[in-house]
């Protein structure tokens, strides 16, 4: 289906788009507007490089699962499946343009992803940092809430637009901006560890940190940027694995395996 829609500012004269969260949640859930970030390694399934289809369809019904459930939602996917910046410039790339190229990346998985979704009939926009008209539409910050509002999935793709900043950083920007009242991280494991659990058994699960836990103990969740940028405008970030099928899901039920990480009451709606 194609991107286009809304007006050139997203809003109307009697609905203007300003990013306020939704002041209830469908019943039985704890929010109504969230972002889902996965890393780009998180469709390769059991290749070593790019996309896996069936991958990418589980993923996409994940998500399907939870709009249905009546929560509006928005995703930001890295592109480290195909190129990742910081790797290029380890390899003598100018750390711009290899950054840029890892821009490009994650429009690839946001256009794969928008496919999966629509083929199971969800409404989805892909908006890219990096002007891209004849694939997705540029980013407009009311044009995505209004997607939102009119119950369509949002996928921003390449990044912030700009180098240095990583889709970790777009992620808690991009919810920031939309009003989202949590940011779901899909990772490899079911919550934050004190160390890698795969390498080491005897690493402690934590139920609950604040912000500024993951900073000083340097836990590899998120950058520190992004991690700064959640803190400072109140985002509660729930990391869950998006591998364990339906945790999406119950985990805005407040059910299943995750580790929150901030308030996660200082956004839930009454």
């Amino acid at each position: 289906m194609s991107n286009a829609g809304a007006s050139s500012t997203g809003a109307t004269a009697d609905h203007p788009a300003v990013a306020h969260a939704p002041s209830t949640a469908p019943s039985g859930l704890l929010y109504k507007r969230v972002l889902l970030k996965i890393s780009g390694e998180a469709l390769m399934g059991q290749r070593d490089y790019g996309l896996e289809p069936a991958t990418v369809n589980r993923v996409a019904k994940e998500v399907q699962a939870v709009h249905a459930l009546g929560v509006e939602c928005c995703l930001v996917i890295g592109g480290g499946n195909i190129f990742r910046g910081i790797a290029g410039a380890s390899e003598g790339m100018q750390r711009a343009s290899a950054d840029y190229m890892g821009m490009l990346a994650t429009i690839m998985n946001a256009l794969a992803m928008q496919n999966a979704l629509e083929q199971l009939g969800v409404d989805t926009r892909v908006l890219s940092a990096i002007p891209m008209q004849s694939v997705c539409e540029p980013y407009i910050r009311r044009r995505a809430v209004r997607h939102l509002e009119k119950r369509r999935i949002v996928i921003f793709a390449a990044g912030t637009g700009n180098p240095y900043f990583t889709t970790d950083t777009a992620a808690a920007l991009r919810a920031s901006e939309m009003g989202c009242q949590a940011l779901l991280k899909g990772t490899k494991v079911d919550g934050v560890y004190s160390a890698d659990p795969k390498v080491h058994k005897d690493a402690e699960r934590y139920q609950q940190l604040s912000h500024q836990d993951v900073l000083s103990r340097d836990l590899k969740v998120m950058d520190a940027t992004a991690i700064a940028l959640a803190r400072d405008n109140g985002i509660p970030i729930i990391v869950f694995s998006i591998h364990s099928p339906g945790m999406f899901a119950e985990v805005l039920q407040d059910r299943g395996r995750f580790t929150v990480i901030g308030n996660r009451h200082e956004k839930l709606s009454a």
